[in-house]
C-alpha cells in the first residue's frame, strides 16, 4: 500500500503537535491529506502548508479534540504517513512532567535520551518477515535538537539544553512510589508518547527531535499538589503559544541538507536476505528500504 498523492503534496519538515497543540498557525496554502499506510490509519488528517516560503507538514498525534490516548496511538502509521510525504526531519512536541527541582513547569527540556517503560507499544516496522536492527545509542537527532535550541533561546523561553525522557505506559500517571523510583535513577521528565516515534523515525531514517514541554513535577515533589489533567492544561495553554513561536524560528532555520548519520540508518541494518522476504513483507517495508534498493541496483550495473 501507498499514498496516490499528487508530487505537490510533499514536505521535508514536520510538526508532531502533542496534548495541547492541535494545529499550527500561520500556515498558508493549506491542504489536508490522508496518506494510506500498510499499518493503517494515522491519528489525524495531515495538514500541509507553506509557512515562511517553506512546506510543513503538522500531524495531531492524539487526533484534533484528543481522541487518542498514549497506548492507542498508531505510531507507526503516523511515521509512515509522514515520510510517505518526502518528511526527512521530526520536531516533537509534547508535554511532561519534570522529575527534578531545577526544571520547573512552564519551561522546557530538549531530551537526548529515553528510558522505555512501555509494555504494549509496537515500536517497529520490522515485525514480520523482515528483520532490522538500527542504532539507538543517540536517539535524537543532536543537529535538529540544536535548532530547536537556537529557537528557544531566540523565543526567550527557558530551555534545558539535554535531559533523559521516561517514557511510561499510561494513561494513568505514575503511583508516588514510581514517582520516587524514576527520581533515584536520574531521568529528567517523564511522558508517555516520544519513545515509539523516536524509534521508529529512526527506522524510516528520518531526522527526529523533541521539544519537551513541563507541565508539572509528576508527583514526587511534596510541596506540590499531585499531577492532574486540570493543571496539566493551565500550565500547557501558558506554554503553547511560546512553543508556537520556537517552532516557527525552529522551521525557519531548519537546514535544507543533512550532514548526520540519520539519513543513513538502515545502513548494514537489515538482516534477513532479500530472498528471503515474502512479496506482503517486502510491500510493507518497501518505502523505507527505497534507498537501500537503490543503492544495490547502483551497484550491480
Amino acid at each position: 500500500m501507498g499514498t496516490r498523492l499528487g508530487r505537490t503534496a510533499r514536505a521535508d519538515v514536520a510538526v508532531i503537535g502533542g496534548s495541547g497543540l492541535y494545529d499550527m498557525e500561520g500556515l498558508g496554502q493549506v491542504r489536508e491529506v490522508r496518506p494510506t499506510t500498510p499499518f493503517g490509519r494515522p491519528s489525524d488528517v495531515v495538514v500541509l502548508g507553506n509557512l515562511d516560503g517553506r512546506q510543513v507538514a503538522f500531524l495531531s498525534r492524539h487526533g484534533r479534540g484528543h481522541r487518542i490516548s498514549p497506548t492507542a496511538i498508531n505510531y507507526r502509521a503516523n511515521i509512515y504517513a509522514l515520510k510517505s510525504l518526502g518528511v526527512a526531519k521530526i520536531f516533537s512536541v509534547s508535554a511532561v512532567g519534570s522529575m527534578k527541582e531545577q526544571i520547573k513547569p512552564g519551561e522546557m527540556v530538549l531530551p537526548n535520551q529515553f528510558i522505555d517503560r512501555t509494555q504494549h507499544r509496537i515500536s517497529t516496522f520490522f515485525d514480520q518477515g523482515v528483520v532490522a536492527h538500527v542504532a539507538f545509542a543517540d536517539p535524537i537527532c543532536q543537529p535538529l535538537s540544536h535548532v530547536l535550541w537556537q529557537a528557544a533561546r531566540k523565543a526567550k523561553a527557558k530551555v534545558h539544553p539535554k535531559g533523559t525522557y521516561l517514557c511510561i505506559e499510561g494513561p494513568q500517571f505514575s503511583t508516588r512510589a514510581e514517582s520516587m523510583l524514576y527520581r533515584q535513577w536520574g531521568v529528567d521528565v517523564i511522558g508517555m508518547t516520544n519513545l515509539p516515534e523516536a524509534k521508529l523515525a529512526r527506522e524510516a531514517e528520518i531526522c527526529y527531535a523533541t521539544l519537551a514541554l513541563v507541565t508539572d513535577y509528576d508527583c514526587w515533589h511534596e510541596s506540590e499538589e499531585a499531577v492532574s489533567v486540570g493543571a496539566i492544561f493551565s500550565i500547557m495553554h501558558k506554554n503553547v503559544a511560546l512553543a508556537k513561536q520556537v517552532l516557527r524560528y525552529a522551521l525557519h532555520e531548519v537546514p535544507e541538507t543533512r550532514a548526520c548519520s540519520c539519513a543513513r540508518a538502515l545502513d548494514h541494518a537489515v538482516v534477513t536476505a532479500p530472498q528471503a522476504m515474502s512479496a506482503s513483507a517486502h510491500r510493507r517495508v518497501r518505502l523505507l528500504l527505497n534507498r537501500q534498493s537503490a543503492k544495490t541496483a547502483k551497484g550491480s550495473r
